[in-house]
């Protein structure tokens, strides 16, 4: 989406963290991108809930700010969720992306940006993974020496999306929403989240996640979490190392 350079910048910058559970890896690499747009964040024991671990990849299109704003605010606006308290932790990540969001759109600097962004989610609390994703950023697990899927990607030409896209009054053309983004949900977009009369599950593009939850056991040997250009290239990337669980 947007420009390109003529040939891609293949530096890469990576890190490692760990504690007593787990041992995280990232490295993300601009590619053919004029700017670095995508984000990430690993947060191995969340400051408002000790233990519970956060990890994410933002894969920013059309500008970089809505990719950075969600890497350094998805998490707080997740915790602040009253059903966060109460343990409904999948509900408190659906409102916590929807919120976010609404921040965004609230901002002066980002109420008017043309861009958006992926988001894939790991929280890791006791023995329990939630694992929330808007886009076609994906995460999988490696348990027992198999891959298990944690994500579906959100394409425009699905069925389920492409009516929410007609209902709410835009199209779908060469597998693009109204012809121009390829992906049926995002953070950011606004854009395609102008339908006063809908909600904002039901518009055109929606930052509503979908939400996979699975126990923990000691046959989970890791957790990649990556935008799609990791699947078919190369990308931005966090990788979750399982110790003694």
């Amino acid at each position: 989406m947007g420009q390109t350079l003529s040939e891609p910048v293949t530096d890469k910058e990576s890190a490692c963290c760990q504690n007593e559970h787990l041992k995280v890896g990232s490295s993300s690499m601009q590619g053919w991108r004029i700017n670095m747009e995508d984000s990430h964040c690993h947060i191995l024991s969340l400051p408002d809930d000790p233990g519970t671990a956060f990890l994410a990849v933002y894969d920013g299109h059309g500008g970089a700010k809505v990719a950075q704003y969600a890497g350094a605010n998805l998490h707080k606006f997740i915790i602040k969720q009253p059903e966060y308290e109460t343990g409904n932790i999948e509900e408190a990540l659906r409102k916590g992306f929807l919120a976010l969001d609404q921040a965004m759109l609230a901002e002066e600097s980002l109420r008017d940006e043309m861009a958006g962004s992926t988001a894939i989610v790991v929280l890791i609390k006791n023995d329990t993974l939630y694992c929330a994703n808007v886009g076609d950023s994906r995460a999988i697990a490696c348990v027992a020496g198999r891959e298990e899927s944690l994500s579906n990607d959100h394409k425009p030409s699905y069925p389920s999306e492409k009516r929410r896209i007609r209902a709410a009054g835009g199209w779908v053309e060469s597998n693009r929403v109204n012809g121009n983004l390829a992906l049926s949900r995002a953070l950011g977009d606004f854009v395609f989240k102008r339908n006063e009369s809908k909600s904002a599950e039901e518009q055109v593009v929606t930052a509503l996640p979908d939400v996979e939850v699975r126990t923990v056991t000691p046959e989970w040997e890791f957790v990649l979490l990556a935008c799609d250009g990791i699947w078919d290239v190369m990308g931005r990337s966090v990788s979750i190392a399982f110790k003694e669980w």
